[in-house]
C-alpha cells in the first residue's frame, strides 16, 4: 500500500481499523486485520496504535526509499619502530575500537539490531573517503597524535592512523503493524497503555522527522516516547513525565500544544516545549466549562482546542495560541459527541452519541476556526463493495418506482457516460434495517423484469417516491434512521407519520428527481441523507454498519478548493445498468470527436472555396489599447513615474498581425515617447518587488545592455492583464502558438516563473550564427525551483517546498488564460519558500552581546548582506502574490552550526561564521525565517510522494521510443532515486528504485549512453557504473577526484562531455572521457562566475552566469551560451550573452536539433577569426582566454537599478 498523500484513519466497535483517503470515496481496512485496536493516532508518515493487548504498535508506510541507518566505528593504530603499525596502543590512548571521539569502547560485534523489525543491509567495509577526498587503498588516514586533524597522505611525522568502518541496517516492518519491544528494565517497564497521541513534528526547525510521542498508562501515568524521527521510527524507550493528578487521556499537536484530561474532570495544559526540550517544563491546569459535568476528552491543533465534557456537549477553547496554549474561555458548540479529533489545517472530526457515525466540520478556516456545521461521512467500506447496488436485493427489499421515473432514469444512463462504478449505499443503524421490510414485500411481487435492470438507478435518483410509501408502515423508532442534524432543531410535534426531513428538502427532492452530488451538497441537510438507506438493508447483516469508537485526522490535509467525496450518496448501481451506462468507451469518444473535427474542416473548406476569387474589403484593421501605467525612467535620478501607454495592433494583407508599444512621458514640460515593436521583444518578465506590481520588457538591444524597459500597474489583475494581453501579441507577430516543442530551451527565472523558447538549428552551429540574445522566451504557468526536459518531450520540475512535478503537455496557465491557453492540461499549483532576515550583535564589555553596533557596523536587522535593513515587521513576501503561512522562527540549518539558541559567531562582520564562541568572537549573527505560500495553476501535474532536491532525464535515447526512459533523482534527504516505467505515454512513471550511497547527494545527472554521475553532499564526485537499461540502477559508484581544494555541487552529463561547477562559482570540464574509461582522467578550468550548467544531448554548454557586464549595468543571473563548441574543442571557445539578469535555472537537454554538416568546417574558421579580432585580445591566444571567463570589470558594483534577482 503506497503513502496517499493524505489519510483519515478511524476504529469501528470491533477493533477494525480502516483508512479514508481524502481523495477517495470507501474506507479501506488496514492490513493485519487480526490484530483489534483500541485507539489509534496518525500524521502522515506513520500512525501509532494501542491494540486490545495494550500493547503500543506503530504502523509505518512503505516508500520507495528505505529507511537506513548508518551505524559506525573507528579502528585506531599506533606506529612503533619495530612492527610499524600495529593495534597495540599506549595505556593513554583511546580505545583500538572507538566511537570518533574515542571515548566509547565499540567493537564490531557489539552491535546489534535494536529490534527484530531491522535487518542488517550488507556487511562491515572500510569507508575510502575523507572530506570529499579518495583515500589510499585500506582507507587509512594519518595524524601525529590522537585526537588531531587526519589527512589521506602519510608523512614522516604521521605516528597514529585510524580509519571508518561503516554498515548499514534497514527498517523492514512497514505496511504492517510492528509491535514496539521495550528494552527497559521490567521492573521500570511502563504498565498497560490506555491511550497514545502523536505530533510535535512542527516544532520550530526540529530535526526532519522527529515526532513527540505521548502516552498515557492505566494507572493515569504520562510517558514520552524518546528518539522517535525518520530513521528510528520505532524511537528507542519510555520516559516517565510527571504530572499534577491522574490522567485519562492526552492530545498533542502539530507545534508545541499538548493537553491532557484528569480523572477530576479538569485539563492541563504542558508549557515549555521547544526544539531544546520536547518534553516540556510544567503543567498548568484549566477548569473544565461547568462544575457538573467535567472534560472527558481533548483534542489540540496548531491554535485550536476541542473539548467533549461528561455530558457529551462539545467545547470550544477561545484565545489559543503558541504565546497563550491555555486560551482564555469556553465556548459551546452544537453537537453531542463521543469524542473528538484534531487533524491538519485545525480541521476537525468528530463520533456521534447516537448513532456512532464520524462527522466532519465544515467552515473551519483560519479565520473561523470553530467552523459552521457537522457534516456527516457517509462513505462505505472497501468490503462492501460486492454486496453495493445489486439489483436482485433491491428487489426483494420492496423497492417500487413509477414509469416517471423509469425514465429519468434512462435518460440518466444515455447522458451520462462518467457514472463510477465503484458505489456505496449509505449506512443506517442496524437497529433500523428490518422496520422497511415489512410494507415492502408486496410491492416487490409487481416489479417486472424490465425494471430489474434499473432499480439501482431508480434508488440513486429518486427514493422519495417509494419512501412516501412506506413512511406509514414503519415503525416511529425508524424516523431515526435519518442522521441527526445538529445545526438546526427539529419540530418534536411532527406527525409520527412523518420522516425526520425538512420541507424544503422534500419540494426540492420533487422539482429535481434527478439529484448530482453536487446538489446534495447544496441541500446539506445532515437528516435529509437518512431517507436513502430506506429497503436496503436486506443484504447486510447486522455486524456490517460500522459504529466508529475512535477517529484520527492527523495526518488528514483537507484541500479547501477541492471537494471532498465523502458525504456524496452512492448511485448503487447494478451490474448490467453498469454495463449499459459505461458501454461508451472513452477510446470511441475520441474518435467520435476526431471524425466530427474531420467533417467539420472539410465543410469549411467546402463553403469558403466559393469565394477565394473575391478580393479583401479591407486591407487591413488596426485597434488600440491604452491605459496609464508607471515607468523606471532610464535618466537619473532613477524613479518611478506616470506615463499614457498605448498598444496598437494592426493586421496586414497577408493575415500577419503585429503591434507597436508606445509609451507617452513629460520631460522638461516636454511630451515625449519612445516606441516599441513586439516583434523585437524577446521577452516579457515579471519583476521580484515587494512593494509595486512591475513587469520587464526586453528586446536584444536591452538585453545587451542590461537595462530593460519596466513599467509598473496599479494593480495585479492589471499587471496581468497588460502581460497576458502583450504576450499574445508577442507570439502572433512570431506565429507561434500551441504547446512548445521537444526540443524548446526552458528555464525558471529567481522569482520561480517559467519560460520556454523555441531553438533554432542555427542557434548551435551555422556559417551565421544566432545570438541567444535574440530568442524569444514565452511564459508557461506555474511556480518551480529548477526544470530538466528531454528530446521526447519529458519534462520534470521541482518546486521550492521540494514538490516534484511533470508536465502534462499543455501551455499557458497563471495569468494567460483564453484562447492562449490550453483548455484542458491545466492544474492547481502551490508552492511554499522561506524568506531570511539576520539578527546581528556586537559585544561590549559592559552588557554584553547588545544590539548597540558600530556606526560602521551592518543594521542589526538585515538582509545576508547587511547593507539593507530587515527588520520582522517591514519584511514583506517576495511579491504581492505571495501570503505568509507561518510566524517568524529561529533557523537553525545554517552552514556552519549554531549553538542552542541559534547564534553564530565570528571575529568581526563580515566573517567566517562558526556555532561556538571564543575568546576572539565579537560579533554574532542568528537567521530567522519565515514561509509564505503562492498559489497558481499550469500544465504541471504532482508526482508524489517523495519530495526531490535534484532531477536528470536522459537526454537522448538510441533505444526505441517504447523503451522506458532514464530519470534519476535526489531527494531532499540525499538519497539517489531511479525512476522506472517513464514513457512518453506515461512521464510520471511509475515508482522510484533505491541507489544506495554511504553519504547524502546532493546532484545528479544522466547523459547518453547511460552515464550517470552525480556530487555527494560533501563536494565528492561520484560516476555509476553498468547503467543499462536492463539495469536500471547500475550496480557500484566509482569515486573521482574533485579539482584541486574545491568542493563541487552541480554536475551537467552531455553526448560526451561532462562539465561540473563547484561552490566557488567555477565551472570545470573533465578531460579524458572515452567509451572503454567512462570515468575521465583530469579536471580543466572553464570559467568563473557561473551559477548553473546545463550539457545539451549534442554537448552544447548553456549556464546561468553572474556579474555580466552590460553598458547600462551589471546583471546576476543571465543565460549565457559556449560558443565554439565542437568535437575538438568540446570545451568551446566563448561566450555569448544572453537574457536576464535575474535567472536562476535552464536546461537545454531537449535541444536535439543538428545544424547542417557542412556548415561546421565555416564555423571554425569563424571562430578563429574572432579569436584572432583586435576586440577580444591583443592577439592570437589571449583574446581566446579574455572570453573564456565571464566578462566582468573588476570594482564594478552591482547596479541595484537593474532587474536582478
Amino acid at each position: 500500500m503506497a503513502m496517499p498523500s493524505s489519510l483519515l484513519w478511524a476504529v469501528d466497535i470491533f477493533g477494525r481499523v480502516y483508512t479514508l483517503a481524502t481523495t477517495g470515496q470507501y474506507w479501506e481496512l488496514c492490513k493485519d486485520g487480526q490484530l483489534e485496536f483500541k485507539r489509534v493516532s496518525a500524521v502522515k508518515q506513520c500512525c501509532w496504535g494501542i491494540a486490545c493487548d495494550h500493547q503500543v504498535y506503530t504502523y509505518v508506510f512503505s516508500s520507495d526509499v528505505p529507511i537506513r541507518y548508518q551505524e559506525e566505528t573507528y579502528e585506531n593504530q599506533r606506529w612503533n619502530p619495530v612492527g610499524g603499525f600495529c593495534e597495540k596502543l599506549m595505556p593513554s590512548d583511546r580505545w583500538q575500537w572507538s566511537d570518533v571521539s574515542g571515548l566509547k569502547h565499540q567493537q564490531l560485534d557489539s552491535f546489534t539490531l535494536p529490534s527484530p523489525h531491522w535487518e542488517w543491509e550488507s556487511d562491515w567495509y572500510v569507508d575510502e573517503n575523507i572530506g570529499g577526498e579518495p583515500t589510499e587503498k585500506g582507507g587509512w588516514t594519518y595524524a601525529i597524535d590522537f585526537p588531531a586533524t587526519y589527512t589521506k597522505d602519510k608523512k614522516w611525522n604521521s605516528c597514529v592512523r585510524r580509519r571508518r568502518w561503516i554498515r548499514y541496517r534497514r527498517y523492514k516492518s512497514r505496511d504492517t503493524w510492528a509491535k514496539i519491544i521495550s528494552l527497559e528494565d521490567p521492573s521500570q517497564l511502563p504498565d498497560p497503555f490506555n491511550d497514545i497521541s502523536i505530533g510535535g513534528w512542527e516544532i520550530t526547525d526540529e530535526p526532519a522527522g522527529r515526532l513527540s510521542v505521548w502516552a498515557v498508562s492505566l494507572q493515569g501515568r504520562v510517558w514520552y516516547r524518546e528518539d522517535v524521527c525518520h530513521h528510528n521510527p520505532e524511537g528507542s524507550l519510555w520516559s516517565l513525565v510527571a504530572t499534577p493528578g491522574e490522567v485519562v487521556q492526552i492530545s498533542c499537536g502539530p507545534y508545541d500544544l499538548l493537553w491532557a484530561t484528569l480523572w477530576e474532570g479538569q485539563a492541563i495544559v504542558r508549557e515549555g516545549i521547544d526544539r531544546n526540550n520536547p518534553h516540556g517544563i510544567s503543567w498548568t491546569v484549566v477548569e473544565s466549562p461547568g462544575s457538573e459535568n467535567g472534560i472527558m476528552h481533548v483534542a489540540v491543533g496548531v491554535n485550536v482546542v476541542w473539548a467533549v465534557t461528561k455530558d457529551r456537549k462539545v467545547w470550544f477553547r477561545r484565545g489559543v495560541n503558541s504565546h497563550n496554549p491555555c486560551g482564555t474561555s469556553w465556548i459551546e458548540m452544537v453537537g453531542e459527541m463521543m469524542m473528538v479529533n484534531v487533524g491538519l489545517n485545525d480541521q476537525v472530526w468528530g463520533i456521534a452519541c447516537d448513532d456512532r457515525a464520524i462527522y466532519f466540520r465544515q467552515g473551519v478556516t483560519s479565520s473561523e476556526l470553530s467552523g459552521k456545521t457537522w457534516k456527516a461521512i457517509v462513505s462505505g467500506r472497501e468490503s462492501d463493495r460486492s454486496q453495493t447496488g445489486s439489483s436482485t436485493s433491491l428487489l426483494s427489499a420492496g423497492c417500487f418506482f413509477s414509469d416517471e421515473v423509469r425514465d429519468q432514469a434512462n435518460s440518466i444512463i444515455q447522458s451520462d457516460g462518467d457514472v463510477s462504478s465503484d458505489t456505496e449505499s449509505p449506512r443506517v443503524p442496524p437497529n433500523h434495517a428490518d422496520a422497511p421490510l415489512s410494507g415492502a414485500a408486496v410491492s416487490s411481487n409487481e416489479n417486472n423484469a424490465d425494471s430489474q435492470k434499473e432499480v439501482g438507478t431508480h434508488l440513486a435518483v429518486d427514493p422519495l417516491d417509494s419512501a412516501q410509501e412506506e413512511a406509514n408502515s414503519t415503525s416511529s423508532s425508524s424516523e431515526k434512521a435519518g442522521l441527526e442534524k445538529p445545526e438546526s432543531s427539529v419540530d418534536q410535534d411532527t406527525h409520527p407519520a412523518e420522516l425526520q426531513w425538512t420541507n424544503i428538502d422534500l419540494k426540492e427532492a420533487h422539482k429535481n428527481p434527478v439529484l448530482t452530488s453536487s446538489a446534495f451538497r447544496e441541500t446539506s441537510s445532515v437528516s435529509s441523507l437518512g431517507l436513502f438507506p430506506v429497503g436496503i438493508e436486506e443484504p447486510y447483516g447486522t455486524d456490517e454498519h460500522p459504529f466508529w469508537a475512535w477517529v484520527s485526522g492527523g495526518g488528514c490535509l483537507v484541500d479547501l478548493h477541492s471537494p471532498l467525496k465523502w458525504f456524496t450518496i452512492q448511485t448503487g448501481l447494478s451490474s448490467s445498468v453498469q454495463s449499459l451506462s459505461l458501454s461508451i468507451t472513452p477510446a470511441q469518444t475520441a474518435a467520435w470527436r476526431k471524425q466530427i473535427f474531420q467533417q467539420l474542416s472539410e465543410r469549411t473548406k467546402r463553403e469558403l472555396e466559393n469565394f477565394r476569387h473575391y478580393e479583401q474589403a479591407v486591407e487591413q484593421s488596426v485597434w488600440v489599447k491604452t491605459g496609464t501605467l508607471q515607468w523606471w525612467r532610464s535618466w537619473k535620478p532613477h524613479k518611478w513615474m506616470d506615463v499614457r501607454v498605448a498598444l496598437e495592433q494592426f493586421t496586414g494583407s497577408d493575415g500577419v498581425r503585429d503591434s507597436i508599444l508606445f509609451i507617452y512621458y513629460m520631460h522638461h514640460e516636454e511630451k515625449k515617447y519612445i516606441h516599441v515593436f513586439l516583434n523585437e521583444v524577446t521577452i516579457l518578465v515579471e519583476v521580484l518587488n515587494d512593494s509595486k506590481h512591475s513587469f520587464a520588457l526586453y528586446t536584444p538591444e536591452r538585453t545587451k545592455q542590461r537595462w530593460p524597459i519596466r513599467l509598473a500597474a496599479a494593480t495585479e489583475q492589471e499587471m496581468h492583464d497588460w502581460l497576458a494581453l502583450l504576450s499574445m501579441c508577442c507570439c502572433e507577430s512570431r506565429r507561434i502558438q500551441g504547446p512548445p516543442s521537444h526540443h524548446a530551451v526552458w528555464s525558471v527565472t529567481c522569482k520561480g516563473d517559467i519560460f520556454v523558447s523555441e531553438p533554432s538549428p542555427e542557434l548551435e552551429a551555422a556559417p551565421h550564427l544566432i545570438p541567444c540574445d535574440q530568442m524569444f522566451w514565452r511564459q508557461i504557468g506555474g511556480h518551480l525551483r529548477l526544470i530538466e526536459c528531454n528530446s521526447q518531450g519529458i519534462v520534470w520540475g521541482i518546486g521550492y517546498d521540494h514538490t516534484t512535478w511533470v508536465y502534462t503537455g499543455g501551455y499557458g496557465g497563471g495569468f494567460i488564460q483564453g484562447l492562449a491557453s490550453s483548455a484542458d492540461n491545466i492544474y492547481m499549483q502551490s508552492d511554499v519558500k522561506c524568506v531570511y532576515i539576520y539578527e546581528n550583535q556586537r559585544w561590549n564589555p559592559v552588557t554584553g552581546y547588545s544590539s548597540r553596533g558600530l556606526p560602521t557596523d551592518r543594521y542589526m536587522w538585515s538582509d545576508a548582506s547587511g547593507l539593507q535593513e530587515c527588520t520582522k515587521v517591514n519584511t514583506k513576501p517576495p511579491s504581492p502574490q505571495w501570503s505568509w503561512v507561518s510566524d517568524w522562527y529561529i533557523d537553525f540549518n545554517v552552514s556552519g552550526g549554531t549553538d542552542r539558541e541559534g547564534w553564530q559567531y565570528a571575529a568581526d562582520f563580515p566573517a567566517s561564521y562558526h556555532g561556538h564562541k571564543t575568546m576572539k568572537d565579537f560579533v554574532r549573527r542568528r537567521r530567522w525565517v519565515r514561509k509564505c505560500k503562492i498559489v497558481t495553476n499550469g500544465p504541471w501535474l504532482e508526482v508524489p510522494p517523495i519530495t526531490l532536491w535534484d532531477i536528470s532525464i536522459i537526454p537522448s535515447s538510441a533505444a526505441d521510443e517504447e523503451d522506458s526512459i532514464a530519470v534519476w533523482a535526489i531527494s531532499d534527504k540525499g538519497d539517489v532515486l531511479c525512476r522506472l516505467e517513464v514513457t512518453q505515454q506515461n512521464p510520471a512513471g511509475t515508482s522510484w528504485l533505491h541507489v544506495g550511497t554511504d553519504q547524502p547527494f546532493i546532484s545528479v545527472s544522466v547523459g547518453a549512453f547511460y552515464q550517470v554521475w552525480a556530487i555527494a553532499r560533501d563536494g565528492s564526485a561520484f560516476y555509476r557504473g553498468s547503467v543499462s537499461p536492463k539495469r536500471p540502477a547500475g550496480d557500484c559508484w566509482y569515486h573521482i577526484p574533485s579539482p584541486q581544494k574545491q568542493k563541487l555541487k552541480q554536475v551537467s552529463v552531455g553526448r560526451t562531455s561532462v562539465f561540473a561547477l563547484d561552490k566557488n562559482g567555477n565551472l570545470w570540464y573533465r578531460q579524458g572521457i572515452t567509451p572503454s574509461y567512462p570515468q575521465g582522467s583530469s579536471w580543466d578550468h572553464v570559467s568563473n562566475n557561473i551559477r548553473k550548467v546545463s550539457v545539451g544531448p549534442l554537448d552544447q554548454v548553456w549556464v546561468i552566469a553572474d556579474k555580466v557586464q552590460g553598458s547600462h549595468s551589471l546583471s546576476c543571473g543571465t543565460v549565457c551560451h559556449r560558443k565554439g563548441v565542437q568535437p575538438l574543442e568540446p570545451k568551446g571557445l566563448s561566450w555569448d550573452y544572453g537574457i536576464g539578469g535575474g535567472w536562476e535555472h535552464i536546461t537545454v537537454r531537449g535541444n536535439a536539433t543538428e545544424a547542417p554538416k557542412v556548415a561546421l568546417q565555416d564555423t571554425s574558421e569563424e571562430h578563429l577569426a574572432k579569436s584572432l579580432d583586435p576586440e577580444d585580445g591583443e592577439n592570437g591566444r589571449k583574446g581566446d582566454q579574455s572570453k573564456a571567463n565571464v566578462m566582468v570589470i573588476e570594482g564594478q558594483e552591482l547596479d541595484r537599478n537593474a532587474v536582478s534577482c
